[in-house]
């Protein structure tokens, strides 16, 4: 009976070591790649400043007819002077669009650091952008103002009387616009209606990814995560490489790679059963953040975990994404990443949810413009739409045909992924899809082709490629739309590695404490 124990345990530890080794070789690439691309994902203004030429990347990520979001949008500064702006930065043209030049000089170098999401001129001629990591002011060059906030992402700034308005992704500041020294103060927002204290499934566990749960102190965590993952897929590398060395090398050097051999072994079963758990709760994490697995979480909520960043007493804790103030209504107007709300009393009382809302994706708006008195134009990676609240009317703006009302659990994509928009006076417009580009709508097109300047002086930021790597979208021009089930089978994979990899261990060290005892 003894016997056949130890037979049964015997195949036992032979199929986890064959289900820990096989999955390991064949997917060290991919669990390389995505270690890599997670530390730098964790760290984005450390490496702000690197950049890589769009010529060695895929032809996907080249830059052609204003695709890409290379537009969000443009502001007129003079009769004959216009601002355009987005992923590539700030650059000035006229009012016929023939010719464009660098209007950048002040910000840091990096794309990332270029990154504009608003401009605004006030009354009083005062210049501003909204960029990545702040805010800042045109003066012979553009420079940075300090703002009395943690997190520094400006989506929107607004001039309403004499009050400068700036938004961040969890905070609504203000100034006086005549004040040259533009001391910000934070307006508190009530909570919306609906508030239920939760946050989403999909926040939750992306933080939990990150480790930004827990902060600066998380994210560090996270980036020894993927050092580990890195140190256990290079020593079990060389552990299988190791038989295959000692028949090729000289009698000397015999002893050098055995020696190594056993301290890369000792390393790789330490630090593998040592953070097994979080790195089991670091994989399942991340297969979640992507679809298809990510389809059955996007709507669910969960309670705040206690103690962690996401225990915010801000209702608004990183989900606002822009406002807008219709004067005719005397109504401030706000998208957020829960829904579009109002107030008309200058954020005195909760915030009025509309009861007809626009389709806006996941991925977050990226038009918001109003078009006449409680009209709007929405857009987003789900299409654009002209949207009137209070009649409950939605209409597609490309096609004038009706649109159905915002289904949360319909796709996050339309056939028109909107990243940007530049309207005309005459109703027309130029939209921008980001794969495909401009696209015009209305009357005869004058917006030209992308120039060379331009494309030649717009790399790709080094955290936007590790985005890429990581969400497996890399790969897209290798093998089409198949690239979406890199991250959950590399996840599964991960997790039978891990698994087998754990118990292949702990079998023998078991039977061997068993023995002395």
């Amino acid at each position: 009976m003894t016997n056949i124990r130890l037979v049964n345990k015997d195949r036992t530890l032979r199929w986890f070591r064959k289900y820990h080794k096989w999955p390991s070789l064949i997917f060290t690439f991919f669990i390389f790649l995505f270690s890599i691309s997670g530390i730098i994902l964790n760290h984005r203004e450390f490496f702000s400043s690197t950049d890589i030429s769009r010529k060695y990347m895929p032809s996907v990520y080249h830059y052609h007819n204003w695709n890409l979001a290379t537009i969000k949008s443009q502001l007129n500064i003079s009769a004959d002077s216009i601002l355009i702006y987005g992923n590539i930065g700030i650059w000035k043209t006229d009012s016929a669009y023939c010719s464009f030049s660098d209007f950048n000089k002040g910000f840091p170098q990096g794309a990332d650091n270029r990154k504009i999401f608003s401009l605004c001129r006030t009354k009083n001629k005062f210049l501003f952008a909204g960029t990545l990591f702040g805010l800042y002011e045109y003066k012979h060059g553009w420079k940075k103002i300090e703002l009395p906030v943690k997190e520094e992402r400006v989506v929107k700034i607004l001039e309403k009387g004499d009050s400068l308005y700036v938004m961040t992704r969890s905070n609504l500041l203000i100034a006086n616009a005549n004040d040259p020294n533009f001391i910000f103060r934070k307006i508190i927002i009530p909570a919306g209606e609906d508030y239920d204290n939760k946050v989403g499934l999909f926040k939750t566990l992306w933080v939990i990814h990150s480790g930004e749960i827990y902060g600066i102190a998380g994210r560090l965590m996270i980036d020894a995560v993927g050092l580990i993952f890195m140190l256990i897929t290079l020593t079990g590398l060389f552990y299988w490489m190791a038989p295959h060395l000692l028949k090729r090398v000289k009698d000397s050097s015999k002893h050098s790679i055995k020696s190594l051999n056993k301290f890369s072994l000792k390393w790789h079963n330490r630090l593998g059963s040592w953070a097994v758990i979080i790195l089991l709760i670091t994989t399942i994490t991340g297969m979640f953040l992507r679809p298809p697995l990510l389809i059955p979480i996007a709507n669910s909520r969960v309670a705040k975990i206690k103690f962690s960043e996401l225990d915010n007493p801000n209702p608004w804790f990183d989900r606002l994404r822009d406002i807008l103030y219709d004067k005719e209504l005397n109504r401030f107007v706000i998208a957020t990443s829960e829904g579009i709300y109002y107030s008309d009393d200058c954020f005195a009382t909760i915030l009025r949810k509309y009861d007809v809302q626009a389709s806006v994706s996941i991925m977050g708006i990226t038009v918001f413009e109003q078009l006449a008195k409680g009209e709007y134009l929405l857009g987003s990676f789900s299409g654009i739409f002209r949207w009137i609240p209070s009649e409950g009317f939605i209409q597609d703006y490309f096609t004038k045909l009706p649109a159905d009302p915002y289904d949360s659990n319909g796709p996050p994509f339309g056939s028109l992924a909107v990243s940007g928009f530049i309207g005309k006076p005459d109703g027309g417009g130029t939209i921008f899809d980001y794969g495909g580009g401009k696209i015009q709508s209305g009357n005869k097109e004058n917006f030209p082709e992308m120039p060379e300047n331009i494309i030649s002086q717009s790399p790709i930021s080094l955290w936007s490629i590790a985005l890429e790597i990581h969400t497996g979208r890399i790969f897209e021009f290798l093998i089409g739309n198949f690239y979406i089930l890199i991250v959950p089978i590399t996840g599964i994979a991960m997790l039978l590695i891990l698994v087998a990899g754990f118990f292949a261990w702990y079998i023998p060290v078991r039977r061997k404490k068993r023995i002395s005892d």
